[in-house]
């Protein structure tokens, strides 16, 4: 069973008229059980999720024993987590390795030892001038449910870097945060030199973070700095950021690939069906919803597939030839806002933020790369039996979620199903 989404995924008001019983949340080929009780009298059109989630509302995933966001007082202090102490370090090469025959080098270092280590102040003039803001959806690789999406605020990657003045033999940046002074706790991630300092024209940089929906990114969400990388699983949005390391090692040093994962998995174009009642009176139109991201190939449309069940039918295969043959037909997506100062922290202006025009402030693609919108679909004069719904994405190259990567090792993408009956 999936585990509960973050608040912001089930804040919808659609389940104001229904009874108390709350349905169990859906993945897959999973369901909940269905009860008496849940049979609600009528259901309300639900209104579509917020664009931004509140910091408190992400699903936490966070590692650590102790997890860093619990530590108090003078170890929090120690560990240079608070907006006063934290340091970022810049260093070239910090690890040997006999294939690395011509280490990194660095114009200039930034160091603890030495004095020289980046703090929040200096890391905010940077964003005086170079500062980015975007929207982005934050999903995990090995988790069936996106996290929440806010509006991220920092410094790109490259702008850190450039500090450092010349850089020789440079293939890879490698970066963690703080772990507890534990190697065994250490989390890290990779970029190469490539995607670190080269964006193309209309394209979301990786950045340092240190602010979320107009705010200073709380602990809990990896706070004071995190890094950002707008395309990537969530394991590539390192919080707690603490160290880059400037290598000439080719190879990723990401924890996820480690454990059998791909570190180069893009976030991938999904749709994600709401919590919703499992039972519903004859006549009563049934409402279904959900979320849907718009990963690296973009968002074309979401569509769905209702299956009445018969007693004795035969469950359906979970394979590309039976979902190529369904009879999907499309869901209604969400709209861009008309009024984006209504969405945006106060002080935001849309022209302001990457994926909008810079004269109008409207979204240039919608949905904006590498976020999520709600999609709905009302189904009418359905007849008592039971049902299956199910949902799916298909991008801009026409690919149908979970194509074109079903494989674990890029990501979980599978075509959710909710099971329902009319009674």
């Amino acid at each position: 069973m999936k585990a509960a989404s973050p608040k912001t995924l089930s804040r919808r008001e659609f389940l104001r008229t229904t009874s108390a019983g709350a349905a169990a949340a859906l993945t897959g080929e999973l369901v909940g059980r269905a009860r008496a009780q849940d049979i609600p009298a009528a259901v309300a059109r639900p209104a579509p999720h917020p664009l931004l989630t509140l910091a408190d509302d992400f699903q936490d995933v966070s590692r650590g024993k102790p997890k860093p966001f619990t530590l108090t007082g003078e170890a929090l202090v120690n560990a240079r987590l608070t907006p006063e102490t934290w340091r970022l370090e810049i260093v070239a090469d910090p690890f040997t390795d006999e294939h690395v025959k011509e280490p990194a080098t660095l114009g200039k270092q930034f160091t603890l030892a030495d004095g020289t280590a980046l703090d929040l102040p200096a890391l905010e003039e940077l964003g005086k001038k170079h500062r980015v803001r975007f929207l982005k959806a934050m999903q995990c690789l090995n988790i069936a449910a996106p996290l929440g999406q806010g509006l991220w605020e920092g410094v790109p990657l490259r702008e850190v870097l450039r500090l450092c003045g010349p850089m020789r033999n440079a293939r890879r940046i490698y970066y963690w945060g703080f772990h507890n002074e534990d190697p065994q706790q250490m989390f890290q991630s990779s970029l190469s030199y490539t995607q670190a300092m080269e964006t193309p024209p209309g394209e979301l940089p990786a950045f340092l973070a240190y602010r979320l929906n107009g705010e200073p990114i709380p602990l809990k969400r990896g706070g004071p700095v995190r890094l950002i990388v707008p395309w990537a699983h969530g394991f590539k949005s390192i919080k707690w950021l603490q160290y880059l390391a400037v290598t000439n090692d080719f190879k990723a040093n990401d924890t996820y690939a480690n454990q059998n994962n791909d570190p180069e998995s893009h976030l991938k174009t999904a749709a994600y069906i709401d919590q919703a009642p499992e039972k519903y009176p004859a006549g009563s139109p049934v409402f279904v919803s959900g979320l849907a991201i718009s990963g690296l190939s973009g968002l074309k449309r979401v569509e769905y597939w209702l299956r009445r069940v018969e007693p004795g039918a035969a469950p359906v295969v979970q394979d590309d030839e039976t979902y190529r043959t369904g009879p999907w037909a499309e869901c209604e997506l969400e709209a861009p806002p008309e009024d984006w100062s209504r969405v945006l922290p106060p002080g935001t202006a849309a022209k302001e933020v990457l994926g909008f025009d810079s004269a109008t402030g409207r979204p240039t693609t919608w949905p904006l790369h590498y976020s999520m919108i709600s999609w709905l679909t009302t189904l009418r004069d359905l007849k008592p039996g039971k049902f299956e719904f199910r949902a799916r994405a298909v991008d801009l190259n026409d690919f149908p979620q979970p194509e074109p990567r079903p494989i674990q090792k890029a990501g979980k993408n599978p075509v959710e199903v909710f099971r329902f009956e009319v009674v």
